[in-house]
């Protein structure tokens, strides 16, 4: 999800898992929400591809499976449903080419808008921990709402740290009322984050820190830009597009979980 940090203290009990041909034992996400989790290494499923899951994850006493699926395959939904599977979201990607050539006309710069610094951190989290309710993880009754809310402060934690990221803020009077959270992906550039504090919005801000994702993309030598974000939250489908960015692609989020409720 966010990073391979290893900071947690909780360990995990029971036999360790081990990435293979069909599943992938997620070490961050297992520590984080203190249960054993993985993540499928397919997007189809048919009778024999679910057994194999299923009996992968039995032998390795998984708690929760993770399925990013194709959206567009009937049949993987039809066998997702009759074995339990939870639809969760619907995982959005759009994209924008970023010409760096000698036409390329970048946003002008909004002076309210700047890099992260570390006395921002504490306020960051706090936002961080309120401003995702969309998400996949608050749509699964399973996980706890406070760690839901932490995993997005954390993420924040992650983004200033890594030297592939970088961080903006737009800042009024002196604070910071929000970010996103930007990242170098190869020959492509990523929105991870993007939040603005209730208080502040609609005045322009979640335009002008998505303006300051695409200067910086342009500096950074990127071809293309993406963002992810889910199909159910329109305001930030209509932020992207106004900015450029059209879907590229929809899959659907799965988690099946093992435990009983």
């Amino acid at each position: 999800m966010i990073g391979q940090s290893r900071s947690f203290a909780q360990a995990n009990t029971g036999p360790r898992a081990v990435e293979s041909d069909i599943c992938t034992y997620l070490e961050w996400d297992s520590a984080f929400f203190d249960g054993r989790i993985a993540r499928a290494n397919c997007v189809r499923l048919d009778q024999s591809k679910v057994s194999e899951l299923l009996d992968w994850c039995g032998n390795h006493r998984i708690d929760c499976l993770y399925f990013l699926a194709d959206r567009d395959d009937a049949e993987t939904a039809r066998i997702a449903q009759q074995n339990d599977f939870r639809e969760v979201d619907v995982r959005l990607t759009l994209g924008r080419p970023i010409n760096t050539g000698v036409r390329f006309s970048a946003p002008a710069p909004d002076s309210r808008v700047r890099l992260a610094r570390e006395s921002d951190l504490a306020v960051l989290r706090q936002l961080a921990r309120t401003l995702h309710p969309d998400s996949r993880f608050y749509y699964d009754e399973h996980f706890d709402r406070d760690r839901c809310g932490l995993l997005y402060a954390a993420w924040i934690d992650k983004s200033f740290s890594d030297p592939s990221q970088v961080v903006f803020v737009p800042e009024i009077d002196g604070q910071p009322v929000g970010y996103i959270t930007c990242e170098t992906r190869g020959p492509e550039t990523q929105i991870g984050l993007l939040g603005v504090a209730p208080d502040y919005a609609g005045q322009g801000l979640g335009k002008a820190l998505v303006q300051q994702f695409i200067t910086w993309s342009a500096l950074k030598g990127s071809r293309r830009a993406k963002v992810v974000t889910q199909e159910r939250n329109g305001a930030a489908q209509g932020l992207y597009r106004h900015c450029g960015f059209l879907p590229a692609s929809l899959q659907r989020w799965y988690h099946r979980w093992f435990t009983n409720d």
